[in-house]
């Protein structure tokens, strides 16, 4: 138990809570072969010569310390980064038209994907996999037209386990908009239209991870952001800023895919002024009449 735990560790480089999680499961299963109330115990003597015990215990696992464990460096966009990230995305479209040159097509289609990382709280790799039909329609959202809703296919897998699907409901006019108009006016003009991907290159193939980062990376740069900054700050400014505009949390867990609220503390970077104000209107009651 020791030498796999220091395994995950020091060899694999596994975050703590990722650590943890493989431990519970196997304190869990462990915990179940040694249960009274089954005859575990018994099969394995008459089976094996020998009896399960536990081997998850206080020492030599890692505790839960803290609501926190995400990557300190870590961060999401202020409101401002984010509003000159997108800005200047967009003003590479039109630099890009004005000088004539190659490659106005392709920053068009950036700037509308960071948008839809942003406006949908989506990963690298689930925004590269998605394809023209994943947007569907939602009727309590009838304004959103075919875009009210995104069936997110190729969600993070557990171990072992296929991709995990959600739907996530569109909530951002601006960002169904942005979508809107590349799918009806931009990308028809990359040809390939038997291509099913959302994000095509001047190839005809899918738009990969990399080619997201080296982009982003290009923007970010460009702009003198700090370097913490990655594609993945954008689902986490998502989650931080719905929070802070007073979205229910349980509502964004579920657009996010996370099964636990836990693992929502990990992508919530919410301000000072938001977190006094929340402070505040929790002690008003208490302090009401004082």
């Amino acid at each position: 138990m020791d030498e796999w735990s220091a395994s995950l560790t020091s060899e694999k480089g596994l975050a703590p809570s990722t650590v943890r999680g493989y431990q519970g499961t196997v304190r869990l299963f462990s915990e179940y072969l040694i249960d009274p109330r089954y005859d575990w115990v018994l099969a394995c003597e008459e089976q094996f010569g020998t009896y399960p015990v536990a081997i998850c215990h206080e020492w030599n696992t890692i505790p839960h310390l803290q609501d926190y464990e995400g990557n300190p460096e870590a961060r999401p966009f202020t409101r401002e980064e984010l509003q000159m990230f997108l800005d200047f995305a967009d003003d590479q479209v039109e630099r890009a038209q004005r000088s004539g040159r190659k490659g106005s097509l392709a920053a068009y289609r950036d700037a509308t994907l960071f948008k839809v990382i942003y406006g949908w709280g989506l990963r690298r790799t689930e925004t590269s996999k998605l394809d023209l039909v994943d947007f569907g329609r939602n009727p309590k959202a009838p304004q959103f037209g075919r875009y009210g809703t995104l069936n997110v296919r190729y969600g993070k897998a557990k171990k072992g386990q296929p991709p995990r699907r959600r739907n996530v409901l569109s909530v951002m006019d601006w960002a169904v908009e942005s979508v809107e108009d590349y799918v009806v006016n931009v990308r028809p003009r990359f040809g390939f239209p038997d291509q099913p991907a959302l994000w095509v290159t001047e190839r005809g193939g899918r738009l990969r991870p990399g080619s997201i980062n080296d982009r982003f990376e290009e923007y970010r740069d460009a702009l003198g952001l700090p370097k913490e900054l990655s594609p993945h700050s954008l689902r986490h400014s998502y989650v931080t800023h719905q929070t802070e505009d007073g979205v229910d949390r349980m509502f964004i867990q579920q657009q996010v895919g996370h099964e636990c609220d836990s693992s929502m503390a990990i992508y919530t970077h919410v301000s000072n002024d938001f977190t006094n104000t929340s402070l505040q209107n929790a002690l008003a009651p208490a302090f009401a009449g004082v």
